[in-house]
């Protein structure tokens, strides 16, 4: 195909836009519904991981050493620890440390553990976090078998259900980005088909002189993939912009909110790139080949 061709046949699909207008407000505006649901469900995916992830880092292993061990043992258990694959952060707590922690939570009545200074009978300890809180309960019986190590306290069950939901949320929100991406397709590929049947006989004209198939289909591809680009646009602008609102919003909670969540909610900066390019990307594919589609069938004259 000739360049100027190429050119003619892109400016014809562009120029159809405007003439069929209904339908290309139809088409992008169904597009755009289906493909920020399907954003939106992706980002509250990952903002539960996030949460999760948060909440689990709340909850330490807590590795207490043999009263007993010398300060070689108590290194070594150390040492060990660091080296378990999974270990995300360990912090080491003397019998001291303890105290003086103790201390600090009951600042009122701290003269109370004045006693303990010769007598102390707070163990030292690693805080210990995992990286995957689904291994903690295997990770908690391994730490139990280093030398020198007297037991090892880990919320399991607390950490079962945070792994429990992650994964509830995580299949439930693949499910509907699925059947939302089922629906965009058909959706498009109906809107693009009545789009295509409004001008059967055009088409049939076409073929009739001699038109090859590529010379009728692409001014259509380019329709589809023109609607599905400035769908995309409009689902990023929304969806963006909600996303934003919804960060903002809830930094201003506090509360209960910033207790339990922190600063769990993924940054707008770390996503907008992602929403922008998925819905074009994925605009484009739905239009171009559900335009691709459509046609097919009206070519056998």
């Amino acid at each position: 195909m000739k360049p100027s061709t190429f050119a003619f046949l892109t400016k014809r699909g562009v120029r159809n836009l405007g003439k069929h207008w209904a339908m290309t407000i139809a088409c992008i505006a169904s597009l755009s519904v289906c493909m920020t649901l399907n954003i939106f469900a992706t980002l509250v995916e990952v903002n539960v991981d996030s949460m999760v992830n948060y909440l689990g880092q709340q909850n330490e292993m807590v590795v207490y050493v043999d009263p007993n061990a010398d300060d070689a043992t108590i290194q070594s258990v150390g040492e060990k620890i660091a080296a378990t694959p999974g270990v995300s952060r360990m912090q080491y707590m003397s019998k001291e440390d303890v105290l003086n922690q103790y201390r600090g939570y009951m600042a009122d009545y701290a003269v109370l553990l004045d006693e303990f200074e010769t007598d102390n009978p707070f163990k030292a300890n690693y805080r210990v976090s995992l990286g995957d809180l689904s291994q903690m309960s295997a990770m908690s019986q391994t730490f139990q078998q280093i030398p020198g190590v007297y037991s090892v306290a880990a919320p399991i069950e607390m950490t079962n259900t945070f792994v429990q939901v992650q994964q509830a949320v995580t299949q439930m929100g693949r499910g509907i980005v699925l059947v939302l991406m089922i629906v965009s397709i058909i959706t498009v590929g109906s809107t693009i088909r009545l789009s295509v049947f409004a001008r059967r006989r055009e088409i049939e004209i076409m073929k009739y002189v001699g038109a090859t198939n590529a010379l009728v289909t692409l001014p259509f591809v380019i329709e589809g993939l023109t609607m599905g680009l400035l769908s995309g646009l409009l689902t990023a602008g929304v969806t963006i912009g909600g996303y934003a609102y919804i960060v903002q919003a809830s930094s201003t909670l506090g509360g209960l909110w910033q207790l339990l969540m922190g600063t769990a909610l993924v940054p707008l900066e770390y996503v907008w790139r992602n929403i922008l390019v998925y819905s074009l990307a994925g605009g484009a594919i739905v239009g171009g080949f559900g335009s691709m589609f459509s046609i097919r069938k009206h070519l056998n004259v």
